[in-house]
């Protein structure tokens, strides 16, 4: 449900100055529901014969004298029902859009910022940790059609990842998210502050990735931060640096602007490309 409707609510904001991102995004979006399908009809197929007692009204025997004689998965059930009554009590074991807790969804669990490569990069999470949650679905049953199913939708994810990461790779410009540049001041300074256990890496040495500038490591931070009054004194003005950044502020605003004014169709708005009618009357 996240998934789905993550990915129509951000396809919103593409559709005009990325049509191909918003097809790719509603195609993903609708897929997503499919998956809402399968997981929901493979519940109700796993609880065959326990909806049924569940509806039994007139019964007033205890629960687990629904399981007796049942399989020992079925008694699994009667346990889940036992730690989570809500599942008997509130929903009569149909299926609902809550967690495992029995907290309802909500639109909270959502993201979609109104700049695609933030949006592409949040999908890229989503799907990362949709993928792990059935991997570790998986240990929890032998059932191979279970198996099945869950390996099936792991895959997808897998290939949906695949997918938002071609998306942001075709779109130039994509890092840093947004239009403004980082600080060239304090973009690349990195701050040890484990020293007992210090650590280096080429995400604290050498070239930072695509930046043509290099790590600065700060071995002691402490030390730093006096002898630079917290980065006020001391400090490389950068006053060349610093121009440049506002320049290409300036060229990406106009760019990122530009982008979306000229693909707004002229004329009236129209979210639907079907042609008009024969005879249709003109407003």
């Amino acid at each position: 449900m996240a998934a789905a409707m993550q990915y129509f609510t951000q396809a919103f904001g593409a559709k005009v100055p990325h049509p191909d991102k918003y097809d790719m995004l509603m195609d993903i979006a609708t897929e997503e529901f499919s998956h809402l399908e399968i997981v929901g009809a493979t519940i109700q197929m796993l609880l065959k014969g326990v909806n049924g007692e569940l509806k039994d009204a007139a019964d007033n025997s205890e629960i687990m004298q629904v399981m007796n004689g049942k399989a020992a998965k079925e008694s699994i059930v009667h346990q889940a029902i036992t730690a989570n009554p809500q599942f008997a009590i509130i929903t009569g074991g149909g299926v609902t859009p809550r967690n495992s807790q029995g907290i309802p969804w909500c639109a909270s669990y959502i993201h979609s910022n109104g700049d695609l490569t933030v949006d592409l990069r949040s999908n890229l999470a989503s799907e990362s940790r949709a993928k792990i949650v059935y991997e570790h679905l998986m240990k929890f049953t032998d059932d191979p059609y279970i198996q099945e199913t869950l390996s099936f939708l792991m895959t997808r994810e897998v290939a949906h990842y695949k997918m938002f990461e071609a998306a942001l790779d075709s779109i130039s410009n994509n890092f840093p998210p947004g239009v403004l540049q980082g600080d060239p001041r304090f973009t690349q300074q990195y701050y040890n502050t484990s020293p007992a256990n210090s650590v280096r890496g080429p995400w604290n040495e050498g070239e930072m990735p695509g930046m043509g500038k290099n790590w600065e490591y700060i071995a002691d931070p402490v030390a730093n931060v006096k002898e630079t009054e917290g980065l006020t004194v001391n400090t490389d003005p950068m006053t060349k640096e610093l121009a440049e950044t506002e320049k290409v502020n300036k060229q990406m605003s106009k760019l990122k602007s530009t982008e979306v004014k000229s693909a707004e169709p002229k004329g009236v708005a129209q979210w639907s490309t079907f042609a008009e009618p024969a005879g249709a009357l003109k407003s």
